[in-house]
This record gives C-alpha cells, sequence and structure tokens, in this order.
C-alpha cells in the first residue's frame, strides 16, 4: 500500500498513525527516521522538520543533541507528538504551523537543517517549489535538507504493478477523507532547481519511496 495514502487515512485518527505506519513500513519507520537524523542532527544544531506529523523525525533529531522545531497543520498530530518522552541530549517544540509560514516564523540564515518525511507529497508542485525555496533561505551555508517521501518507481513493470496495487487505495482513501494523493515527481531535480548542490538520492523498497539530500553551499 502507498504510504502516503495509508498516512491520510490514519490522519483521522492521530492516535492510531505510528503503529499504522509502522506496520505498512514492515516495522523499519524508525530506522527511516534515525537515517534522517544521522544525516543532518547534532549537538547543537537548529533543525526545522516540516510536516512532522507524530514526531517521528523531530525526536531523533533531538536525541543526536539538536534543537527541533517540528511543524504541522494537524493539531492532533501534534497532540500525539507532544505527549512522547523528549531525549534528555536536544529539545524539540511542536508548533501548529503550515509549510507556508515557514518564513513568516523563521530569519533567513538560521537554520543548520531543514528535514520532511511525507510531506511534500501532500503538496502540489508549485508548493514544493515555493517550500524548498523558502527552505533553501533559511539555511545557513553549509546548511543541509534532507526529504524523504513516496515516488514513482522508475522502471516499468515496477511501475506498473505500483500503480495498480496503488489504485483501489487511492480510490477509498477519497471516499474516507476528501482528498487525493500525489507521489513526488523529480524531486533531487526540484531541489536542485532550489539552488541546493550536492544532491544525492536513495530509493529503497521497490523504488516507490525517496531519500534525496542536498547542501547550501557558501557563496
Amino acid at each position: 500500500m502507498s504510504s502516503f495514502v495509508w498516512m491520510k487515512v490514519l490522519e483521522s485518527a492521530p492516535e492510531r498513525y505510528d503503529r499504522g505506519i509502522n506496520m505498512l513500513s514492515g516495522g523499519h519507520i524508525d530506522e527511516v527516521y534515525d537515517s534522517i537524523a544521522e544525516r543532518v542532527a547534532s549537538p547543537g544544531k537548529r533543525i526545522l522538520d516540516v510536516g512532522c506529523g507524530t514526531g517521528g523525525v523531530s525526536l531523533a533529531c533531538a536525541a543526536r543533541g539538536a534543537t527541533v522545531t517540528g511543524i504541522d497543520i494537524d493539531s492532533g498530530m501534534l497532540e500525539v507528538a507532544r505527549h512522547k518522552p523528549v531525549p534528555e541530549k536536544g529539545s524539540v517544540e511542536f508548533v501548529e504551523l503550515g509549510a507556508a509560514e515557514v518564513e513568516d516564523r523563521f530569519a533567513e540564515g538560521t537554520l543548520d537543517a531543514v528535514v520532511s518525511s511525507l510531506a511534500m507529497s501532500e503538496l502540489s508542485p508549485e508548493e514544493q517549489d515555493y517550500a524548498l525555496g523558502i527552505a533553501f533561505s533559511r539555511l545557513v551555508p553549509g546548511g543541509m535538507i534532507v526529504i524523504a517521501d513516496e515516488t514513482t518507481p522508475e522502471s516499468g513493470l515496477s511501475r506498473l504493478v505500483y500503480r495498480l496495487k496503488r489504485l483501489p487505495v487511492v480510490a477509498a482513501t477519497y471516499l474516507l477523507t476528501q482528498t487525493t494523493t500525489r507521489p513526488v515527481k523529480n524531486l533531487a531535480r526540484r531541489i536542485e532547481a532550489a539552488g541546493f548542490s550536492r544532491v544525492e538520492e536513495e530509493r529503497l523498497g521497490s523504488g516507490s519511496f525517496v531519500v534525496v539530500q542536498g547542501v547550501k553551499e557558501a557563496s
């Protein structure tokens, strides 16, 4: 099942979100969160987690000593996140805020990293480009962006199988949430277009999940 589709179904019951996502990932979702955190988090780093949900990535970064702000527009998800234990090393604040509001809360050049997991696919391509541009402007030189999300497999056969499996779930999701879904496309290219360098892409599983990172080079 599509990770994003399943996530949208679970958003109507945030208390079941973690269990559902963990089941969907075969018990490996914490490894994904840790993989993101390992790329960007260390003591004193200032990190923004966009679309933080119930706080998995935010808390993984805080456990490595980072100072994290997790933002999401879903108050129910944030309530679940706030009741989770905060690691002793770092700190984390959860704020009800949308990606489009980042520029109003964070000044330019004040973040060491921007991360996001399963949130970009909720945005239109235009909104994605806008969010990436804002992320670039808010990062310090040398700062990193890491985005993990659902995407379409590259090979023809894998792509066909993916679409056949996904179609009935998309229909069910729309009936339950009145929300459609869209895997991210050309994410690495979009990150490069926003100004990032040293862009790297890693595909997981059957190729339907991608982790992309980039660096804001010093001018």
